[in-house]
């Protein structure tokens, strides 16, 4: 494998065709080749090949090839097709999926003005718009383009992000001030709120009230409500919420992510205490305790 040609190649000065090649990353000097195909001494071919290679031994964003399958839209993160098992085609890599979802996440939950886009009072905010100014702000992610979104919208399991009629909007977590317009339908009978163990008697008494972030973020299950305190509080008390009970007093409550609901506030009377016999807690903190 030869040298690149440092004095031309805008990648090498960046850095980043020089992580790659010492890396051994072919995957990750696709840009590189695109100008300098002597940076490799083996052929188009064979480069292509290896890359391929590389690319089917890591996690990636793919797109299934098949019309017939329809699940995520085509999209799907990993070596193959759940549904069909087709290899898919590549999108984008793991890390490259995560550095763009972390800029989504400032722009659509937090603060659209770094980024210099104007966003509806929904929440919404043109893909063309942001795509551009994710590539001009960001050189590493000049290839980004709207339909790169569509792309990781799909494949995302927790459904934090809604794009529609090229606009995109995160769907929970801002700290941000936007109109909800969330669907109210489908609502489980209990939802689950993750705390620490000294606030379970204040939270019974007094009820649940949206902190930092605009709204309260109740879980579908006790298992995520458990993953989603495990961040922040290590081994976290559930509280489980009677949404009957909130509704009838008056509380909306919004369908988000595809295991987060969104309200203003839980009153006292629709709160219980999950014990920490119950099995699935049991069998999470058993699970986190063989993890470390």
């Amino acid at each position: 494998m030869s040298e690149p040609h440092r004095p031309t190649c805008p990648s090498w000065r960046l850095g980043a065709c020089r992580r790659a090649f010492a890396l051994h990353r072919p995957w990750q000097r696709r840009p590189c080749l695109s100008i300098h195909p002597r940076h490799l001494t083996i052929t188009v071919g064979d480069a292509d090949d290896a890359m391929n290679h590389a690319r089917r031994r890591e996690i990636m964003l793919r797109q299934c090839r098949l019309r017939s399958c329809s699940m995520n839209n085509g999209f799907f993160t990993g070596t193959n097709c759940e549904v069909c098992n087709d290899e898919g085609k590549f999108i984008m890599s793991d890390r490259e999926a995560n550095s763009v979802g972390r800029i989504l996440a400032l722009v659509l939950r937090h603060a659209p003005e770094k980024f210099n886009v104007d966003m509806d009072i929904n929440g919404w905010v043109e893909t063309r718009e942001l795509s551009k100014a994710i590539a001009d702000s960001r050189r590493h992610l000049h290839w980004v383009r709207a339909w790169h979104f569509e792309a990781i919208a799909n494949a995302d399991e927790k459904g934090r992000w809604q794009v529609e009629n090229e606009m995109i909007r995160a769907t929970y977590g801002h700290s941000i001030e936007i109109e909800l317009d969330l669907p109210t339908d489908d609502i489980p009978e209990a939802l689950y709120w993750p705390c620490e163990a000294s606030e379970v008697e204040s939270l019974l008494k007094f009820g649940i009230l949206s902190g930092d972030r605009k709204h309260i973020h109740l879980s579908r299950t006790i298992e995520n409500a458990l993953e989603a305190g495990h961040v922040r509080i290590g081994r976290p008390s559930i509280i489980e919420v009677d949404t009957i009970r909130a509704i009838a007093d008056g509380h909306t409550i919004y369908r988000a992510g595809t295991t987060v609901f969104l309200t203003d506030e839980v009153p006292p009377t629709a709160l219980y205490p999950v014990g920490e016999d119950d099995p699935i807690v049991q069998e999470t903190f058993a699970r986190w305790d063989e993890e470390e």
